[in-house]
């Protein structure tokens, strides 16, 4: 990272900044092609869980490429300056990109707990939730084992 300064790396910190994003983006690769696509999802021990539909250009991609990216942010912000000269204005936030391999989660048990998991990342609530066995059935569920984590801050304190 070119501005250390911004780097974050204490692996708790990041956890806590994923947990305050609400929409992560999944960078795919098809066929040398980018292809980003903005997501809910749910996050446990470096594991990063999507729910998608059963067919669609998403799973064609992560069939053919199972590496991809993904991003979090939160707390975005934008710094107005009193005149407008280029280049003076800025952004707050708190972001995080990481790197990792995607599959699609074929049990049902822990497709349930993936399902529950991205539930817990909007709910404020630490109760079950229960899904329709119609839902269940068309529902996807995509699992991204995190291998390397990095996040950064700009214009905030640090923490």
């Amino acid at each position: 990272m070119r501005r250390q300064e911004k780097a974050v790396t204490d692996i708790q910190q990041i956890e806590q900044m994923i947990r305050r994003a609400t929409i992560c983006r999944l960078g795919l690769s098809d066929n040398g092609k980018p292809y980003i696509v903005p997501l809910c999802f749910g996050y446990e021990n470096r594991i990063v869980y999507f729910h998608a539909a059963q067919a669609g250009r998403k799973l064609d991609i992560l069939r053919n490429n199972p590496q991809v990216c993904v991003e979090f942010e939160a707390d975005c912000e934008l710094v107005r300056k009193e005149h407008t000269a280029c280049c003076d204005w800025g952004m707050k936030y708190r972001s995080v990109i990481g790197f990792g391999l995607a599959e699609i989660v074929e049990d049902p048990q822990e497709k349930d707990h993936a399902l529950q998991i991205i539930m817990r990342q909007y709910a404020d609530s630490e109760k079950p939730f229960t899904f329709s066995p119609t839902s269940f059935e068309r529902t996807a569920v995509i699992r991204v084992h995190i291998d390397e984590l990095t996040g950064k801050i700009g214009g905030y304190p640090r923490e």
